[in-house]
């Protein structure tokens, strides 16, 4: 069940589509909603004279609270039209120390909605993002930046290698996918499976037996990478919602991700449920 959800929200120029989505997504399980907007610590400029005037990070501080302010507001504004039990939170954190904090975080709740970086503006957003997936140790819905329409399930795309983390992230996304109109189940056929297994036609089987319309599709990668195969057929297919292992590992603090996994998280146009 989902009953509790946290939502990163973007805070600057571009306010991101997490906050809106998250919303669509509490009302669709009557869950309640926790938003939570940084006031990031000022960047002290580096100044030869040795010599910061405090104006200069006084106006940054004033910038970053007025910031997740305006977040918090437009959050709460759209959780009240929508009719979701909604909290809004702020807190102080640094960019780099930003993606732990939500990390740890996002422990005590059954699911984690984030944006996706816009290329070459936000950092700290992908920093989020692999903090959540490598260290919550819950499932995260990553939203595209491009992202407008709510929570929409009618064509679910499951993303399917036998590998543990693939099957942690179908367990974790079963209410969704038991909402959806229909789910396919997808496999790249150069992606390598266990040898003892048709393909695909186990893990079908267990949706089926919740339930689930689903179908099972083997696609070719021919001469391009998994992540771009998938990608390439998520668009094809029209598919709405995305489901998928998140590759990779954390060691001391240094994330280091799959190449599937990074290739999704920085070129994905479909809102995806991640899990490790």
């Amino acid at each position: 069940m989902i009953k509790d959800i946290v939502v990163n929200l973007n805070v600057g120029a571009n306010s991101g589509p997490a906050g809106d989505y998250a919303v669509s997504v509490a009302s669709a399980f009557d869950a309640h909603l926790s938003g939570i907007a940084f006031v990031y610590d000022p960047i002290v400029p580096v100044s030869s004279a040795g010599y910061i005037p405090p104006e200069v990070i006084d106006a940054q501080q004033a910038d970053s609270q007025a910031a997740a302010k305006s977040a918090l507001d437009d959050f709460t504004a759209a959780a009240k039209r929508a009719g979701v039990s909604a909290e809004p939170i702020t807190l102080s954190a640094s960019f780099a120390g930003a993606g732990d904090q939500f990390g740890r975080i996002a422990r005590r709740f059954d699911l984690a909605i984030v944006s996706q970086a816009e290329p070459e503006t936000n950092s700290v957003e992908e920093l989020i993002a692999e903090s959540t997936l490598f260290e919550s140790g819950r499932p995260m819905i990553i939203v595209p930046y491009i992202q407008k329409a709510p929570l929409m399930l009618d064509r679910v795309m499951v993303c399917w290698d036998g590998s543990r983390p693939a099957a942690r992230a179908i367990a974790d996304a079963m209410p969704l996918l038991e909402r959806a109109g229909r789910v396919e189940v997808v496999i790249v056929s150069n992606e390598r499976g266990k040898e003892d297994e048709i393909p695909g036609a186990d893990i079908g089987q267990h949706l089926a037996r919740h339930g689930v319309t689903v179908d099972v599709n083997r696609i070719a990668g021919g001469d391009i990478d998994v992540a771009d195969a998938l990608l390439s057929h998520a668009a094809d297919s029209s598919a709405d919602f995305m489901v998928m292992g998140g590759y990779g590992h954390s060691r001391l603090r240094e994330f280091v991700l799959g190449g599937v996994t990074k290739s999704i998280l920085r070129s994905m146009t479909t809102p995806t449920l991640m899990a490790h």
